[in-house]
């Protein structure tokens, strides 16, 4: 479930190029199988033909977008919760910009950890709603960026009106390790630059407060500890107070 052709050709081309770079950064080598989950035009199996001997293939919930000749798209609802691969069968798995068009994202991403094999990777972007753009907007209006007042009845699910599931970064995370990944690696696709102005305003008053928070979360609620303080510690970093996107690469143990 890829956003429309426009935008996987052009407003996505930033963040297809950042998963890229994020695997590039930790994986240089990585060969294989490879599995393009809301394949759209092609354009992510495009740009990884350029850069990794990887034999691609690709699902989504229609095959009417696939630009690439010699891709077969595998029709799949995805809401389903399934994936009609056996286990163990590919090497990389690619599931950008599609998890927040999903009912359950969790169910997919534990369907990936099964169809990767030992020591695969699953590189997985979504808007990035903790930037400082999005924090604001959801004060003044119980929205986050690139999440909006929803048509009933919506069927062009691909656009941004499929925009039906914010993931803020802790929980995709959680739902990461919860299925059996490694402790996950998050870089973002660019700085968005509305988000500017308010991090110079706001940023070390955020920094304060968090810290506050922090220390009753884990002295009194007890909800952080050793297992997820480092995923906690990258929700005020510049980086994700900036990015549009948040870009996460995650490993399954051999």
């Amino acid at each position: 479930m890829s956003d429309s052709t426009t935008d996987n050709k052009l407003s996505l081309d930033d963040t297809l190029e950042g998963a890229i770079s994020h695997l590039r950064h930790h994986y240089p080598d990585i060969s294989g199988a490879h599995l393009d989950i809301g394949s759209g035009t092609g354009n992510l199996i495009r740009r990884i033909r350029k850069e990794y001997k990887l034999v691609s293939s690709a699902c989504d919930y229609t095959d009417q977008f696939m630009e690439l000749d010699g891709i077969n798209v595998d029709v799949v609802d995805l809401n389903h919760g399934q994936l009609p691969y056996s286990d163990a069968s590919f090497d990389l798995v690619t599931f950008t910009e599609v998890a927040e068009h999903l009912e359950n994202y969790r169910a997919i991403v534990r369907e990936v950890y099964r169809i990767l094999k030992p020591g695969g990777v699953v590189v997985i972007t979504t808007p990035n709603v903790l930037n400082m753009k999005s924090r604001m907007r959801f004060l003044t209006t119980g929205f986050w960026s690139m999440f909006g007042p929803l048509h009933v009845g919506e069927t062009a699910i691909e656009s941004a009106g499929g925009h039906i599931t914010p993931i803020p970064y802790p929980y995709l995370a959680h739902a990461l390790m919860a299925s059996g990944f490694d402790m996950p690696h998050i870089s973002t696709d660019k700085m968005q630059f509305p988000s500017l102005y308010w991090f110079i305003l706001f940023y070390l008053p955020i920094r304060l407060a968090a810290a506050l928070a922090w220390n009753k979360e884990r002295n009194k609620y007890r909800t952080m500890d050793k297992h997820n303080a480092s995923i906690i510690a990258q929700i005020n970093t510049p980086a994700m107070l900036l990015g549009r996107s948040i870009v996460v690469l995650a490993h399954k143990p051999a």
